[in-house]
């Protein structure tokens, strides 16, 4: 009886959570990426910062959700994901690996998508800039993309306008140069003291 009970309130409790794709609207909505960037060439172990500023253009509505969709290009038919590719192999446990291990992503922005994230709520004309913080794993050459969308459950399609890009960035796997200044701080970049580490 007990466990009877117990299964009823966990039930009852699932379901005060609300779907984030509940009441999306249907319909095209002007919805624009303003602002992109991230660092061209980078050097693994050195962090680095995704940015992309998103705004309702001229929709007269509010839009509750505007999702953000960062992939990194595949290889063949592999799935896209969000800052890795898929390496295929006998005894791997998951065939997805890193290419940049995400330090840290937008806040509050998560989503049941493993590489889509929320900009939330944006009002008519309202800007939001979301920010990954990344850290690069493996060298090589990559393209990463991003695009903008109304809603996350698709009923709401953006309109014609700047609603996606892509970037290609090296990666390379020698560290930048760094150094102690006389205050001892770490300064990257440029040549040290004498030319030499």
């Amino acid at each position: 009886m007990r466990r009877v009970v117990l299964l009823a309130v966990l039930a009852l409790a699932g379901c005060g959570e609300a779907r984030q794709d509940a009441d999306e609207p249907s319909g095209e909505f002007k919805v624009e990426v303003v602002e992109a960037s991230f660092p061209e060439t980078q050097h693994v172990a050195e962090r680095a910062e995704l940015k992309v500023t998103v705004r309702n253009g001229e929709s007269e509505e509010r839009l509750r959700n505007v999702a953000v969709t960062v992939e990194t290009k595949p290889r063949g038919e592999d799935a896209a994901l969000a800052f890795g590719r898929n390496v295929r192999g006998a005894g791997l446990s998951s065939a997805g690996r890193p290419i940049w291990v995400l330090d840290e992503g937008p806040a509050g922005s998560d989503t049941s998508s493993v590489n889509t994230w929320s900009a939330g709520e944006l009002f008519p004309g309202q800007e939001k800039e979301l920010v990954w913080k990344v850290v690069p794993a493996k060298a090589g050459t990559y393209e990463i993309s991003y695009r903008v969308s109304p809603g996350l459950a698709g009923k709401a399609r953006p309109a014609a306008g700047r609603t996606s890009g892509t970037f290609t960035v090296v990666i390379e796997d020698e560290p930048v140069p760094a150094r102690v200044n006389d205050d001892g701080e770490v300064e990257r970049g440029g040549e040290p003291p004498g030319g030499e580490l």
